[in-house]
């Protein structure tokens, strides 16, 4: 495993964070504390015994003040345990809230407009398709798979580095024809309903924007009548490609087992599926279901459609 992928791997960074200060941690309970009980309580007793000889010779000796200073300083924790025991638990909290139940992510880019802005911050459900190992993603427990329709969150299968977003269009088994910018699941059309069109703030444009009903989940998309339906160009070689035929007008793939066929709501300026493949079930990070926060717009707190 490279630097590279370490660094990008948050989960792992706080797994050796939470190791290390863990081991510290149960380090210093059962063995250093100790020690350093044993050891006071050594010189305790030494300094006891001095003073009694002193107070037997007559000599009155006011030790209170003394002996509490020197226990606590004997007892005192290096500094490097101390904050090693005050982040442990919160590491370990952090790592398991975030490797098991949910996750925060930031939308970096415009591929899931108008769903999702840029600057959304959203939460994703790491256990709705499964309980999986955190770091090395394996999944231990069955629980939901995903479904037409969910906004999923997953690594990008071209670089495991990179959490993508999109939408789940075609699960194991299905046929997915895109032609003309309209989707044909299993050999039924898709609905659209037009809407109002949708102005793009980052490009200064006007897009036409659409209700789907991608077999009975409903959500908008919005399509460049400028852009071409497919860039040939811009497909990659990937696994299973032969599952798929491409020409001007668009694509027919039908989904692996255990993969699935993503798609970005803003259709046509999203790399996805199209471009670069199938996504495996083991690159799956969770749901995405709820936007929590956007600093620059306080309106986008809210569910995602």
């Amino acid at each position: 495993m490279n630097l590279q992928v370490i660094l990008g791997n948050f989960a792992l960074i706080l797994f050796v964070l939470m190791v290390i200060t863990g081991v510290i941690w149960f380090l210093d309970v059962f063995y250093l504390a100790k020690q350093r009980r044993a050891a006071a309580d050594r010189a305790l007793a030494d300094y006891d015994a001095r003073n009694a000889k002193l107070t037997a010779d007559g000599i009155k000796v006011d030790n209170l003040g003394n002996r509490a200073a020197i226990e606590a300083n004997l007892l005192r924790q290096p500094t490097w345990i101390e904050y090693s025991g005050s982040f442990f638990p919160v590491i370990a909290l952090v790592f398991f809230l975030r490797s098991f139940l949910f996750e925060p992510f930031k939308i970096p880019s415009s591929s899931m407009v108008p769903t999702l802005l840029v600057g959304d911050l959203i939460l994703v459900n790491k256990f709705t398709y499964g309980i999986r190992l955190p770091v090395i993603n394996q999944k231990i427990v069955q629980i939901n798979n995903p479904q037409r329709g969910d906004v999923m969150v997953f690594k990008y299968p071209l670089d495991m580095t990179q959490d993508y977003i999109k939408r789940v269009i075609g699960v194991p088994g299905d046929k997915i024809t895109y032609e003309n910018k309209r989707l044909t699941v299993n050999g039924m059309e898709v609905k659209y309903a037009p809407l109002d069109d949708y102005l793009d703030d980052e490009h200064l444009q006007y897009n036409k924007q659409f209700q789907e009903n991608l077999t009975g989940v409903s959500h908008r998309i919005l399509n460049n009548e400028a852009a071409p339906t497919l860039s040939l160009d811009g497909v990659k070689k990937f696994p299973y490609s032969e599952n798929c035929t491409y020409k001007y007008e668009g694509f027919t793939c039908v989904v692996p087992q255990g993969n699935y066929f993503m798609m970005g709501d803003n259709r046509d300026n999203s790399a996805d599926s199209r471009y670069w493949g199938f996504v495996p079930d083991k690159n799956i990070v969770g749901k995405a279901i709820v936007v929590w926060m956007n600093l620059g717009n306080l309106r986008r707190i809210g569910s995602i459609h």
